[in-house]
């Protein structure tokens, strides 16, 4: 009670204490924004943190595959591969097609050859060939 009281009578106290709580409000805020502007950085896990943001990512090697699901509904196949060209690790994950017209040509259980690319922020074939 008799902080209330002294900071009510005196002006300059007043203003400090009104100088801390701002601090201490911007302070507060700028570390809650913090995990929200991190997360932003995070946004793409589809393309393993943009890894493949740069036209330059496609390359000429090819990656060994292994055609585990063919969606022709939503044109997309799902392949168990080894370790790309631009880093991603070997793992198996869902890809569009370039041509969806090559899903006709895959079939589940079938070996492939392919290159992908980040096309409008999906990870896409770009290119594929039957394994010999």
């Amino acid at each position: 009670m008799r902080v209330i009281f002294l900071l009510t009578c005196n002006p300059r106290l007043e203003n400090f204490m009104k100088f801390l709580t701002a601090t201490a409000f911007i302070a507060l805020s700028a570390s809650l924004s913090m995990p929200g502007m991190a997360a932003d950085d995070h946004s793409d896990h589809g393309t393993m943190h943009g890894m493949m943001h740069t036209a330059a990512s496609t390359t000429a090697a090819m990656t060994d595959g292994l055609v585990k699901k063919v969606d022709k509904s939503a044109g997309k196949v799902t392949i168990s591969h080894g370790p790309l060209p631009n880093g991603m690790p070997a793992m198996t994950m869902v890809f569009r097609v370039k041509d969806t017209s090559w899903l006709d040509q895959m079939k589940d259980g079938e070996k492939i050859r392919f290159m992908a690319d980040n096309v409008n922020g999906a990870m896409t074939l770009v290119h594929f060939e039957k394994a010999k």
